[in-house]
């Protein structure tokens, strides 16, 4: 029997990086719909589309095979904050705007009664903004970098770790052939869980995160030791915010289009150079970046999408509005979105896995 509900039309949007399961939730938003008496329109490329105007209606034919496809097939944006909005000037330079009028216009000219917005800490600030300007918010959360507070995971994050455990693997042959130390830098920005649950993952034996401030010292000892042990190799997974105890994140740049406009990168070249020229052991350095966003989602990734975007649009059609969902255990619950973006959730010194790493003989420079 059809579920009936005075909610008739919502949007969605894919804001921020891309990350793999984004096409899952989409699906799993607009195969329910019908079943609530729902329309669904995709806005494309994010808050982007929201500000400009742009958006198409999605039906079941539209989400048909995209399970297991990366990406978004909205397209996405970091770039979009309507509150934040880079605007070229005649003279060629950028002046940062307020946007946020044009967005609301949008939503009430395309008539919509809700808009699920997914995303990662950044899109959650920018729902709760809207929320305030009268928009019925819904958020999804996402990140690779499994930096939100309210949710024990956020999808993106296992097929993410899945990439660097399996880039370690591989290094792991290469450095072991070799005899030689690799470094390798993975994302995350100001949070140290892809390092953690990569380099744990993937059997490294140095891991440095943003949380855990490093020794070049403890570094070194690390190798030599391990040596002495006779394994001529070593691998250290290194968070790209990471940073040691007398020194500071390596910035690589800046782009005042983002709410956040700091670009990190670097810190793998720097631990590569002071690793060799302490102790005159070959090493390389292999960067990560975007690969670790991109390909198929893993199959927790797909089932955790599917039901963040079922949960969503029942949270919809429940007129619950305001929230994000949530995983508790092994429950999607919902939360306050001011809730989810109270503080960053950051690795700390009791966690588990820190724990464990530590008892299996991993280094993390204290």
């Amino acid at each position: 029997m059809t579920i009936t509900s005075k909610i008739k039309r919502i949007g969605i949007l894919t804001g921020g990086g891309d990350c793999p399961g984004l096409n899952a939730v989409i699906r799993g938003v607009t195969k329910p719909a019908q079943d609530y008496g729902m329309s669904v329109l995709g806005i494309r490329d994010g808050f982007e589309g929201l500000v400009e105007g742009r958006a198409k209606e999605l039906a079941n034919a539209d989400v048909s095979g995209i399970l297991a496809r990366g990406g978004t097939i909205l397209g996405s944006s970091n770039k979009g904050d309507p509150f934040h909005w880079p605007e070229l000037k005649d003279d060629n330079t950028i002046e940062i705007v307020d946007r946020s009028v044009s967005a609301m216009k949008n939503y009430q000219a395309w008539n919509l009664d809700a808009l699920i917005a997914i995303g990662g800490d950044g899109t959650m600030h920018i729902c709760k903004k809207l929320s305030e300007l009268g928009m019925n918010m819904i958020g999804v959360p996402k990140t690779i970098d499994n930096d939100l507070e309210a949710t024990d995971l956020t999808f993106g994050h296992d097929s993410a770790v899945f990439v660097v455990a399996e880039a370690l693997d591989r290094l792991h042959t290469t450095a072991s052939s070799h005899h030689r130390v690799i470094v390798c830098e993975v994302m995350g920005r100001y949070a140290g869980w892809i390092a953690l649950n990569g380099g744990l993952a993937g059997g490294a034996d140095i891991i440095l995160i943003p949380e855990i401030p490093f020794s070049w010292e403890k570094i070194y000892e690390k190798i030599l030791k391990r040596e002495l042990m006779g394994k001529k190799f070593s691998l250290v997974c290194v968070a790209e915010g990471a940073k040691s105890i007398d020194g500071q994140m390596i910035v690589k740049g800046t782009d005042i289009k983002r709410h956040d406009p700091t670009q990190l990168g670097g810190i793998g070249e720097l631990v590569a150079r002071r690793i060799e020229e302490n102790t005159q052991r070959e090493t390389r350095v292999t960067v990560l970046g975007h690969v670790q966003r991109g390909g198929s989602p893993t199959p927790f990734d797909r089932i955790l999408s599917t039901k963040f975007g079922y949960f969503a649009i029942d949270l919809a059609a429940r007129k619950k509005f305001g929230r994000m969902v949530a995983l508790k255990g092994n429950e999607i619950k919902n939360v306050l979105i001011e809730d989810a973006i109270s503080h960053q959730k950051l690795v700390k010194l009791d966690n588990q896995n820190v724990i464990t790493a530590k008892a299996v003989g991993i280094e993390f420079g204290e």
